[in-house]
């Protein structure tokens, strides 16, 4: 797991993750739904980028998000669907 203290490691880790899976900027562009230039700016660490399509490129790269230092909270209802249920007990 990468630690990511600001927009500038953000943006090398994502141009790390990029290459390594053999993608040019303008390809993962297309397949995050989002322009070239949003790209170069994501990889220079850019501090003002929006939220929303820096998620679709995070996804884009097959990737995810995790925090850690913050407290649990309780499990949204929508995400409740999503658990693996429990073993049945046929007995």
């Amino acid at each position: 797991m990468t630690a990511i203290q600001n927009s500038a490691e953000l943006g090398q880790a994502l141009r790390g993750a990029r290459k390594s899976i053999g993608l040019t900027q303008p390809q993962l562009a297309l397949a995050a739904g989002v322009g070239v230039r949003f790209i170069v700016d994501l990889e220079a660490g850019k501090p003002t980028l929006q939220l929303q399509p820096l998620m679709r490129v995070i996804d884009a790269l097959g990737a995810v998000i995790h925090l850690k230092g913050l407290p649990q909270s309780p499990q949204a209802p929508e995400d409740a669907g999503n658990q693996p249920k429990p073993p049945r007990d046929d007995t």
